[in-house]
C-alpha cells in the first residue's frame, strides 16, 4: 500500500459508521492519517472492527442502527472539528486524494463551500467502468455548521447549501465481493418504509415500465454492455432496485388492510 502523506494540523475530522467492517477497514483507515482525528460510530460489530479502529487511534462510539442518514448525522455530530470528511467502511482514499486533503488549509476555507470526490466502483477486484454506477461523484467533505446528511434511511447524501468544488483523486469503492451481492434486500426494505411514509405507490404496469427502462438505461444508454457479464447483472440489479421498494410498500399496505 502507498504511504500516506505526512499528517498536518488541519482541523479536519474523518467520520465513518461501521458494523462488522473488518474486511476493508485497515485499508480504509490507513490513508486517513492525513486527518486530525478519526471518529467511528459502530452499530453492534462482532468481528475485529473495534480492534482495528483502536490500532489506528480512532475515537470509538456505539449506537443502534437507525438508518443510514440518521446514523451518519449522529457520527458527524460526534466529530471534534466542524470540517468533516465522511467516508464509508468499504471506501479507500487513493494517494492523489490523500495528498489533496493535505494541501488544503481547512481553517481558511469558506464554510459555505463543500467538496465532492469521484467514487470508482468495484465488484471484487474488478473495476466497473460503465452502467448507471458511473460516474459517481459524491459530496463528502463539508463544514457541519452549514451542511449535513439528509435523514433518508437509505441512499442518504450530503445536502449542500452553497458551492460545490471538486476534490482531486478518488474513493475506491469495494461494496461487493461478487455479483451476487449486488442485489441488496436490506436496501429494498428500508426504501419501502420511506415510500410508505411518503404515501408513494405504484401499479403493476407502472412497476414493469420502471423496471424495463432502468435496465435499458444502465445496459444500453450508460454502456453497461461494455462491462460484459457484470454489466448485465448490474443493470438487472438497477431494475430490481427501481421497483422492489415500491412493490414492498404496496404489499405491506395490502397486508394491513386484510
Amino acid at each position: 500500500m502507498e504511504t500516506a502523506p505526512k499528517r498536518t494540523a488541519q482541523a479536519l475530522s474523518a467520520v465513518l459508521i461501521t458494523r462488522d467492517a473488518e474486511e476493508h477497514l485497515e485499508r480504509v483507515l490507513q490513508p486517513l492519517s492525513v486527518c486530525d482525528e478519526i471518529v467511528v460510530l459502530d452499530s453492534g460489530s462482532r468481528d475485529r472492527t473495534r480492534q482495528i479502529a483502536a490500532a489506528y487511534g480512532a475515537r470509538w462510539f456505539e449506537h443502534p442502527f437507525e438508518g443510514y442518514g440518521p446514523q451518519k448525522r449522529r457520527a458527524v455530530a460526534l466529530a471534534a472539528n466542524d470540517w468533516v470528511f465522511s467516508i464509508d467502511a468499504d471506501e479507500v482514499l487513493d494517494a492523489e486524494a490523500a495528498a489533496a486533503l493535505c494541501a488544503v488549509s481547512w481553517a481558511r476555507e469558506d464554510p459555505a463551500v463543500c467538496w465532492r470526490i469521484n467514487r470508482r466502483p468495484f465488484v471484487g477486484r474488478r473495476e466497473i467502468h460503465h452502467t448507471h454506477w458511473v460516474p459517481d461523484r459524491v459530496v463528502r467533505i463539508f463544514n457541519r455548521g452549514r451542511h449535513d446528511f439528509s435523514d433518508a434511511a437509505v441512499h442518504e447524501s450530503v445536502v449542500p447549501t452553497g458551492a460545490v468544488r471538486e476534490m482531486p483523486g478518488s474513493l475506491l469503492h469495494y461494496s461487493y465481493r461478487d455479483l451476487s451481492e449486488v442485489f441488496r434486500m436490506d436496501y429494498h426494505h428500508l426504501k419501502s418504509l420511506s415510500y410508505r411514509a411518503a404515501g408513494r405507490r405504484a401499479s403493476g404496469p407502472e412497476l414493469a415500465v420502471r423496471a424495463v427502462w432502468r435496465f435499458l438505461h444502465s445496459y444500453i444508454v450508460r454502456l453497461g454492455v461494455l462491462d460484459g457479464r457484470a454489466g448485465v447483472v448490474i443493470a438487472l440489479a438497477g431494475s430490481v432496485n427501481a421497483v422492489m421498494g415500491l412493490a414492498l410498500a404496496g404489499e405491506r399496505e395490502g397486508r394491513r388492510q386484510r
